[in-house]
C-alpha cells in the first residue's frame, strides 16, 4: 500500500498506483506550464499558489476516474489542469473577498501583492485555463462553462444570504453544492468523458464527485473551527472572523431556535458580534469547538461522504473503485 498525492490516499496495486503518480507529475508540469508569462512578475504571481502545494484533489479524481476507461487518452492530463487551474483561480477571488491574510502556509497573494493583483491573477489563470479547454472540443466547454456559472452562482448566494422563509441550512447546502460540488462534479466526469468511458459510468462519477465535493467542503468547515493553522494551511477561525455563517455556525442557530438554550444564545450572540478583536475570536473559536453543533456538523459531513460512497455500487468492482471509496473516508477522518 502506496501513499498517493499530497491528500494523503493509499493504492494497493502497483499499476494503478503508477498510473496516478505519472498523471499527478504531468499535472504539476502542466500546471507551470499554464501559468508562465512573457512578464515575470505575473508569472511570480500565477505560481503563487501552485508553488504553495496543495491536496490536488481535483486532478486526483481526475485520474481515478480516468480508470474506467483508457488512462492514457491525450485529454485526460489537459483536462485536470483545466479544473485545477479554475480551482486555484477561484482561491484568489476568495482570499480577496475573505480579506485572507494566509493561504496553503504562505502568504495570500492579495496580502503579499494587495486585492487588484490577486483578482486580476485569478483572472488570468480563469483565461489560462480556457485556452487548455478550447483544445478538449466544444462539450468540455460546455460542461466547464455550467459548472463555471454554478460556482459564481454559488458564491453570489452566499453573499445575498437566504431568501425570507428558507432554511439556512438547505440555502448554504445550496451555496455549497454550486461553489465546491460543481467542479469536484466536472473532475469526475472529465476523467471519465475523456477516457471514452461508458456514458453510464461517466453519470456515476460525475454525483459521486458532486456528493464527494460537499463532504469536502463540510469537511473544511470543520476544518476551520477545530484545526490549527498547520493542519489547514490557513488562519483558523477565518470565516468566523469575517462573519461567514458556515456548517457550524448555521446547526449552532437550528439549535437555538429549537431549543433556546441560554449558552446556546450567548455563543450565538458572541459569534454575531465583530470578531476582528482577537480576544473575543479566540473565546468563540474556543467555546464553539466544545459545542455539540460542531458534531452536528461533523454528521452532516459523514453522511454527504456516505452518499458519495452509496453512488459508486455500479461501477465494476477493482482497484480504482476501492480508491474512490476510501477517498470518502479520508474526506470524513479530514473532519475528524
Amino acid at each position: 500500500m502506496t501513499v498517493v498525492g499530497p491528500f494523503g490516499l493509499s493504492v494497493r496495486d502497483q499499476a494503478l498506483e503508477a498510473d496516478v503518480q505519472a498523471g499527478l507529475a504531468a499535472v504539476e508540469e502542466g500546471l507551470l506550464e499554464a501559468t508562465k508569462s512573457e512578464v515575470p512578475f505575473i508569472t511570480e504571481a500565477a505560481q503563487h499558489l501552485v508553488r504553495a502545494g496543495g491536496k490536488r484533489f481535483r486532478p486526483l479524481l481526475v485520474m481515478l476516474a480516468a480508470q474506467f476507461g483508457d488512462p492514457y487518452a491525450p485529454g485526460i492530463v489537459p483536462s485536470a489542469v483545466v479544473v485545477e487551474l479554475t480551482h486555484l483561480a477561484t482561491l484568489y477571488h476568495d482570499d480577496v473577498m475573505d480579506e485572507a491574510e494566509v493561504r496553503r502556509g504562505v502568504a495570500s497573494a492579495n496580502q503579499r501583492w494587495g486585492n487588484s493583483v490577486a483578482v486580476l491573477t485569478g483572472d488570468f489563470l480563469f483565461a489560462r485555463a480556457s485556452h487548455i479547454l478550447a483544445d478538449l472540443g466544444p462539450e468540455a466547454v460546455r460542461i466547464q462553462a455550467e459548472a463555471f456559472e454554478r460556482l459564481v452562482t454559488g458564491q453570489i448566494l452566499e453573499t445575498a444570504g437566504p431568501r425570507d422563509g428558507r432554511d439556512p441550512i438547505e440555502h448554504y447546502l445550496d451555496v455549497i453544492g454550486g461553489k465546491t460540488g460543481s467542479l469536484i462534479a466536472v473532475a469526475g466526469r472529465f476523467g471519465a468523458m475523456m477516457s471514452g468511458a461508458d456514458e453510464t459510468v461517466v453519470d456515476v462519477l460525475t454525483q459521486y464527485g458532486e456528493r464527494l465535493g460537499v463532504a469536502f467542503q463540510l469537511a473544511d468547515d470543520v476544518l476551520d473551527i477545530a484545526s490549527d493553522s498547520t493542519e489547514s494551511g490557513k488562519t483558523p477561525g477565518t470565516d468566523l472572523r469575517e462573519g461567514i455563517p458556515t456548517l457550524p455556525v448555521l446547526r449552532l442557530r437550528e439549535r437555538v431556535e429549537r431549543l433556546g438554550l441560554a449558552e446556546d444564545v450567548a455563543l450565538s450572540e458572541l459569534l454575531d458580534s465583530d470578531l476582528t478583536d482577537d480576544a473575543r475570536h479566540a473565546e468563540a473559536l474556543s467555546l464553539l469547538r466544545a459545542h455539540p453543533a460542531l458534531q452536528q456538523a461533523r454528521r452532516d459531513t459523514v453522511r454527504y461522504a456516505q452518499e458519495a460512497r452509496a453512488t459508486l455500487a455500479p461501477l465494476p468492482e477493482g482497484d480504482a473503485k476501492a480508491a474512490l471509496v476510501e477517498l470518502c473516508d479520508l474526506v470524513v477522518h479530514r473532519a475528524g
